[in-house]
Order: structure tokens, then sequence, then C-alpha cells
């Protein structure tokens, strides 16, 4: 099973869907980690991921330049994505296996 991380700011109201972008990644064999904040020790819980998506739109500038710093050390390749969708997501899942 590949493992890829999917860096994500959720908003409160809509904290529920979280659940959601880890059963989208396990429908294309991914193993994913949602990280919905910057917390000090981020670069020690991403680990070694295959692929990290980051939603432009919702994430800090300070947790994109920690993701990015942390996929050059571990040649981990990165998409960048404005919307932060479901949809958005299953793109990138699909387009990555096909």
């Amino acid at each position: 099973m590949k493992e890829w991380f999917v860096n994500i700011r959720i908003s409160v109201k809509i904290m529920a869907v979280r659940p959601r972008y880890s059963r989208r990644s396990m429908e294309h064999n991914c193993k994913a980690k949602v990280f919905t904040r910057m917390k000090g020790n981020l670069k020690d819980q991403i680990g070694s991921p295959d692929l990290i998506v980051l939603f432009t739109n919702t994430v800090c500038h300070k947790m994109v330049k920690c993701a990015l710093a942390e996929a050059e050390r571990c040649n981990a390749n990165v998409i960048r994505c404005h919307t932060s969708s479901q949809n958005a997501l299953e793109e990138i899942l699909a387009g990555v296996n096909a």
C-alpha cells in the first residue's frame, strides 16, 4: 500500500468531512494522514510519504513551507491544488494511480 499524506485545513463547521478524505484515499489503496492545523512537530509527523497533497487555499504559508521542506528531504512528489473538495482529491488520486 502506498503511503500518501494529505495536508489540509478544515474549518470547524465541516470537521465531520475529515474521515471522508481518508476513505477516499483507501479506495485508491493509499494510506492518508490528514493534517488540519500547523503544529510545531509537523515535520516529525509527516514521515516519508510518496506524495504530499497541499490544498493551498486552506493551509497557511508556514505549513506549505514545512511540507515542501519535508518533501524535498524524503524525495516525495508534491501536488498543489487550490480547491480542497473531495472531488479534487478524487481526481488527484485517480491521476496518480493511472
